[in-house]
């Protein structure tokens, strides 16, 4: 990478992940009413949407060796390829068999593309400089992820509002644009993305594939030396599965009130845009909820608010006090990651630092999947309201699992005002 600055990795990097984002904000105000429009019920929605996370979750750890043993770009070229052909069968597939193909592939692609671009850039940055501040990149690359997904969003809603194209109905427009862009962004990625290929071959990636159950077992056995360190992962699974009301029943909750699915995705356009400018404050503000109230208490309290943000989505009438809620519920979600992942890292020192951070996002996977599931069922049976405060109720009842992350703080802050002494810490050390 001598060829290459420091600054010009960097805006390569940007100008990649920005490009990788962008058909996800076009999709994300629409997929859910298409598969509706398109005959599915709302639990075949959501057994279709499994399919994502059962693959996730087989993948998500070997999918790491892959990288380190073929090079982190064919194993991004491979995953850009997988998303353009999820996306292009999504513009045709009208039945449930094919609607789950389309979320198996989403998943094969969320498996390939998680952590090789980042980890290009880090240790391209390195080759060039020891020496340099990557963490500015890094920031700086999650504010082009909520800005591209807004843009995307954004773009969307107007396509929408534009109407059907011959025989080409309002919703699948957005699609066909994020094909358009999917392959904008693989040509992006062989164009721009230049690393040296490791020396290790098809050897090391079958040894890889090998040890993978050894690597998820061990990462597994982490949780069971640190009761904070479970308790935080147990929050992931109330979270995942709740995450389900704002992310896909939000989309059928607004057609509801707004009386048509094209109006609710014309309004979702602008209106994701707003939720993600607003997650970006509500991540922004992290710092001062720390200083007044603490990381662990903090966190337990915006598991609350969100559960309670959900609950106006699902009885608020209209679509304007409905936005709101969604708005105020993407701000406190944008808020509770940094929360949470500050105090998970706080738990685990050396090497399983990765391993620990990839269990707490595959067990989201399958809470998920089990809440697409369980909440489309109910939302068929009973509505979508009632299917929304069953998720509501999932996300606030995960608060008293920061407790042990609290005493732990609490702990730690008073042991450090004390003489030294020899004592047995809960975080996970090697």
């Amino acid at each position: 990478m001598s060829e290459l600055s420091v600054r010009q990795i960097r805006r390569r990097f940007l100008i990649l992940h920005g490009l990788r984002w962008l058909p996800t904000g076009l999709l994300m105000p629409v997929v859910i009413l298409l598969m509706q429009e398109r005959g599915l019920t709302l639990t075949q929605i959501g057994l279709a949407a499994a399919a994502q996370g059962v693959v996730v979750l087989a993948l998500e750890l070997p999918t790491g060796g892959f990288a380190d043993a073929l090079g982190r770009r064919p194993v991004l070229v491979a995953a850009s390829v997988v998303g353009l052909v999820s996306m292009g069968l999504l513009v045709l597939a009208d039945s449930f068999v094919l609607l789950t193909a389309v979320w198996a592939l989403q998943g094969v692609f969320r498996a390939l593309d998680s952590g090789p671009l980042e980890s290009w850039y880090v240790d391209s940055t390195l080759a060039v400089d020891p020496d340099a501040a990557y963490e500015k990149g890094l920031g700086q690359g999650g504010t082009v992820l909520g800005l591209s997904i807004a843009a995307g969003a954004l773009l969307s809603g107007g396509l929408v509002a534009l109407g059907p194209l011959g025989p080409v109905s309002a919703l699948t427009t957005p699609v066909l644009a994020a094909v358009g862009l999917q392959g904008v962004s693989l040509l992006a990625l062989l164009a721009l993305l230049v690393e040296r290929r490791p020396a290790r071959g098809p050897g090391a990636l079958w040894a890889s594939v090998r040890a993978a159950p050894r690597m998820v077992g061990e990462a597994f056995g982490l949780l069971r030396r640190s009761r904070v360190l479970l308790a935080l992962v147990a929050v992931e699974l109330f979270w995942g599965f709740g995450m389900v009301t704002f992310e896909s029943l939000l989309p059928i909750r607004l057609a509801e009130v707004a009386g048509a699915a094209d109006r609710a995705a014309a309004l979702l356009g602008p209106a994701s845009t707003i939720a993600w400018l607003a997650s970006a404050a509500g991540a922004a503000a992290t710092p001062l909820l720390v200083r007044w109230l603490g990381a662990a208490p903090g966190a337990a309290l915006l598991r609350i608010v969100q559960g309670g943000t959900v609950v106006g989505m699902a009885l608020l009438a209209g679509p304007v006090g409905v936005l709101i809620a969604f708005f105020v519920c993407y701000a406190v979600h944008g808020a509770s990651n940094p929360l949470h992942m500050g105090l998970l890292h706080r738990q685990v020192d050396g090497p399983y630092r990765t391993s620990v951070i990839s269990v707490n996002s595959m067990v989201a996977m399958p809470a998920g999947a089990l809440g697409g599931v369980l909440l489309g069922f109910i939302g068929d049976r009973a509505g979508v309201s009632t299917a929304m405060l069953v998720g509501a109720v999932a996300l606030a009842v995960a608060a008293p699992l920061y407790l042990p992350a609290w005493r732990a703080g609490r702990r730690s802050a008073s042991a450090d005002n004390q003489p030294k002494r020899t004592e047995v810490s809960e975080n996970v050390s090697v």
